[in-house]
């Protein structure tokens, strides 16, 4: 009846269709009138037949090669039925790099076998839904899964899961940890078997039994002991859907492991993962996520384990490396980068710290601190919190794993790129009040300082040294933001990943990053430049005493030498950070450092490094409770000094070497350009990465003349000549950016009385007996009022000499004898020549005669001034061969 329904279906198509009927009868069948039609027919029937069979032996070889596949890889395979006969686990041992023992991951797995009808109800689904949704219904493999493992595979990234909870149940009993394609299909293989032997039940009670579930849990029912102190049966919804999340990747969520805090993102995936298979509500899941868990990390005991942080974070590695079954049953040997005496210091510092800060009443409970030795790499010290085990402080969490906000210990990144961009030490910043745009329906983003104050004038090592936090914006907006990050990222910062999260706040520690992190970029500054990165695990060896792995020193340069350079001598200069510091951080040797604090005082950091050792330490609350008044130079500093001084001590003092690309120049203290010539302005020296020293004069400072009775306006000749002007200099600060002038400007106008801003250009009022000149001031010079000029035989002329005077500008000057226009002056010296043979006789007749001189300025103003001469003697004057006169217009 199917069939005949079928049938009728495609008759019904092919009616519904004539062309495509006719169509293809036509291409088999041909013209029938047509001579050839019977040979064409033949042709394209044989066609036909080629392709079929090519067809049916490609399924023919698909079908042999999957059988064959199937028999290569089912050779020796382990038998389904030998569940119970394993290799005896071994345990692992994890070494400081001086031999001492810092823990032992026992072979002797925590197990407590359970029966399906221990296990809640809400713990199966949860288990499904996050792990294997179509459990019930697959036959041991998910096609799906598969194929996206297999598109993993074709793209070069590995060998990927795609496991369903019975490939687990396989890969956890019978098969190696290993990660190959070879495994993978004996993992496929013996799923099917699997399936074949037992039933769904009996394999989800093998899944809850077999898994790891973190540390020596090894199953459901140990778990449920060792994290909440229960048998499986007596779990709540809660406690349930937090177990279910660990087989995924048991170091990864495990609360006594290296990240505790994933447990509870894990629990929300699986909780997630229950909603959308309909096993769970948004109610049910938000009264979960509300509901508090107390975990008791079971077998996490003081006496068996030192330094348990970075015990965990070298498990979390040697997991990735190994897979979770040979690092807790592999009897791996395990040599680590710790060094066990630095450790114990980095330690005692922290409890030290934290008490004081108690017994202050600073409200801060926690620290962290990392160490590292910047040439090779290695992890010297890992303290994660003070007490691993303090559940009431969430001691388990590793906080140099944790992504903080690093406060002002960022802004050395800022500044390195600032180098690498031409600018140096000595580049004008100014510590003035400067809003910044805060984007499209935003308010201006106005930065202050932690101590509420501007310094005002400042160069890039005063602005470094003594964390001013308006200089440090105003860098990161100059270099711009994409650069400062992507050197960040180079340099070892592996957060700061969504550019659109950040604003310019980013120059004061407004992303996250770790710690960790942290002491990778300032491990590239202590080795000048050079990325070796940071390592945990040296030496890993099986139980035979093969090398399985072996770590080495591997350097990347990331900065040059002397961008490093001028960073390292700038965080390194005691005199100059004094201002703010003091010399809290002195210890006797060399040391380059960086304090950060949050605006909300939840992270106080320090970053002190030489040249062969780096130490971060963070200090706060794992609540993001705020501290009393903690800054990093309070809170954090005094741990770092002390791991410092007494990890270093007996060791000489070292310091960084100049690089041969940087240069010292004297230059301008405030401008940070060439010094004036013949000023006696400060200046001082610094250094520059070679090509970025300065080539223009200082220009900041402008010498200007000004009178004595009012210094804010300038002086005209005439004060200068009669000694009424004295010199005054005037400070006019050059922003980089005209963004940041008008803010610089009205700070200046604020302070004209100190001699900020730009000389006047208004001249002082010229005043004659008290008051003001109503014109242009006139002196003649030569000659004198009522000489006599005596005339003998010959060429005679009079010189007149003129100094004009106005606080405006002078436009003509007009010279007259007996009112008789003789020339005009238009411009300095004011001088004509009065040659006397040009006059009439009776103008130069014996007697008295007037010399009268008109000026006028700028303005239309005009004066007069005259002088009598007495002219005698021989009237018969020669005419002057070559007459001297100003030009006359």
């Amino acid at each position: 009846m199917l069939q005949l329904e079928r049938t009728v279906t495609l008759k019904q198509y092919f009616m519904k269709n004539p062309f495509t009927r006719r169509k293809i009868k036509r291409w088999l069948v041909g013209n029938r009138r047509s001579p050839h039609a019977y040979t064409a027919r033949k042709r394209k029937v044989r066609l036909l037949s080629l392709l079929v069979g090519i067809t049916l032996f490609i399924i023919f070889l698909g079908a042999t090669g999957s059988v064959a596949v199937i028999a290569i890889f089912s050779k020796d395979l382990p038998s389904p039925d030998k569940l119970s006969d394993r290799d005896i686990p071994q345990s692992t041992k994890i070494y400081s790099n001086d031999g001492v023992l810092l823990y032992e991951i026992f072979g002797d797995e925590r197990r407590t076998l359970v029966t399906l009808e221990d296990i809640p109800e809400e713990l199966k689904q949860a288990t499904i839904a996050v792990e294997d949704s179509e459990f019930y219904s697959h036959p041991g493999f998910d096609v799906m899964g598969i194929l996206r493992a297999a598109s993993v595979i074709v793209q070069g990234e590995g060998v990927q899961g795609g496991s369903t909870l019975t490939q687990q149940v396989v890969k956890n009993t019978l098969l190696t940890p290993e990660r190959t394609i070879a495994r993978k299909i004996k993992e496929f293989i013996l799923s099917i078997e699997l399936e074949r032997k037992y039933s769904k039940d009996e394999i989800l009670q093998m899944y809850f039994n077999e898994s790891p579930y973190g540390g020596q849990a090894w199953g459901v029912g140990a778990a449920s002991e060792m994290y909440f102190g229960k048998h499986v049966r007596d779990l709540s919804l809660a406690e349930s859907t937090y177990i279910a999340g660990l087989p995924q990747g048991p170091s990864l969520y495990s609360p006594c492991g290296a990240y505790p805090e994933n447990a509870v993102v894990r629990q929300e995936m699986v909780l997630n993962a229950m909603i959308k298979n309909g096993y769970l509500t948004e109610e049910q899941k938000t009264e979960v996520l509300d509901t508090k868990l107390s975990v008791l990390c079971t077998g996490y005991g003081q006496d068996s384990i030192k330094a348990p942080h970075f015990v965990m974070y070298v498990k979390s590695i040697l997991t990735q490396m190994f897979g979770e079954k040979m690092v807790e049953q592999g009897g791996l040997r395990v040599t680590t980068s710790l060094d066990w005496s630095t450790q114990q210091i980095a330690q005692e510092e922290v409890e030290k710290q934290i008490a004081n800060l108690a017994a202050a009443h600073a409200n801060a409970s926690n620290a962290g601190v990392i160490s590292t030795d910047p040439k090779t790499g290695e992890i010297l010290a890992m303290v994660g919190s003070v007490d691993y085990f303090d559940q009431e402080h969430d001691g388990n969490v590793n906080v140099i794993l944790s992504e903080r906000q690093p406060g002002s210990s960022i802004k050395p990144l800022v500044y390195l790129t600032a180098f690498t961009l031409g600018y140096s030490p000595a580049t004008f910043v100014s510590d003035i009040r400067t809003c910044f745009p805060g984007g499209a329906g935003q308010p201006d983003y106005c930065p202050v300082n932690w101590d509420g104050k501007y310094w005002g004038p400042m160069d890039i090592r005063t602005a470094l040294s003594n964390s001013r936090n308006i200089p440090a914006v105003k860098t990161l907006q100059a270099v711009g933001m994409q650069n400062m990050i992507d050197l960040a990222h180079q340099l070892g910062i592996t957060t700061l990943n969504d550019l659109d999260r950040y604003g310019l706040s980013l120059a004061l520690g407004g992303g996250e990053v770790r710690p960790l992190d942290m002491a990778q970029v300032f491990s590239v500054f202590a080795n000048m430049g050079e990325k070796v990165p940071l390592k945990a695990i040296l030496h890993v060896e099986d139980s035979n005493g093969t090398v399985l792995f072996e770590n080495t020193v591997s350097a990347q340069r990331i900065v040059d030498p002397g961008y490093v350079y001028l960073l390292n001598d700038v965080l390194s200069d005691s005199s100059e950070r004094k201002r703010t510091f003091g010399n809290s951080f002195e210890i006797g040797r060399t040391i380059a450092t960086k304090t950060g604090t949050t605006n909300d005082n939840k992270d106080a950091w320090t970053v002190g490094y030489t040249p062969d050792f780096v130490t971060v330490v963070w200090v706060g609350n794992f609540d993001n409770e705020p501290m009393n008044g903690i800054q990093g130079s309070t809170g954090a500093t005094p741990i770092m000094k002390g791991v410092v001084t007494r990890a270093l001590q007996g060791v000489p003092s070292k310091s960084w070497d100049r690089p041969e690309n940087v240069s010292v120049r004297r230059v301008d203290s405030l401008s940070g350009l060439i010094p004036q010539e013949g000023r006696t302005f400060p200046t001082n020296e610094d250094i520059f990465f070679k090509g970025t020293e300065p080539t223009q004069i200082d220009d900041f400072h402008v010498v200007a003349q000004v009178c004595t009775a009012d210094n804010n306006k300038l002086a005209t000749d005439f004060h200068k000549d009669k000694g009424l002007s004295a010199e005054r200099t005037f400070t006019v600060l050059k922003e980089i950016s005209s963004n940041w002038q008008p803010f610089t400007n009205e700070w200046m106008d604020g302070l004209r009385s100190d001699g900020y801003g730009a000389p006047p250009t208004e001249y002082c009022d010229i005043t004659i007996e008290g008051k003001p000149a109503d014109g242009p001031v006139l002196e003649v010079s030569t000659p004198q009022d009522s000489s006599t000029v005596t005339l003998e035989s010959g060429t005679a002329t009079i010189p007149v000499h003129v100094t004009a005077y106005t606080s405006e500008r002078i436009t003509k000057v007009d010279f007259y004898w007996d009112a008789v226009l003789l020339g005009t002056v238009t411009s300095e010296p004011y001088t004509y020549n009065i040659d006397l043979s040009s006059l009439s006789s009776e103008a130069r007749s014996n007697g008295s005669h007037q010399i009268t001189v008109h000026g006028f300025d700028s303005t239309g103003s005009t004066s007069s001034v005259y002088v009598t001469v007495n002219l005698k003697g021989n009237t018969a004057v020669k005419p002057s061969v070559s007459p001297s006169v100003t030009k006359t217009p």
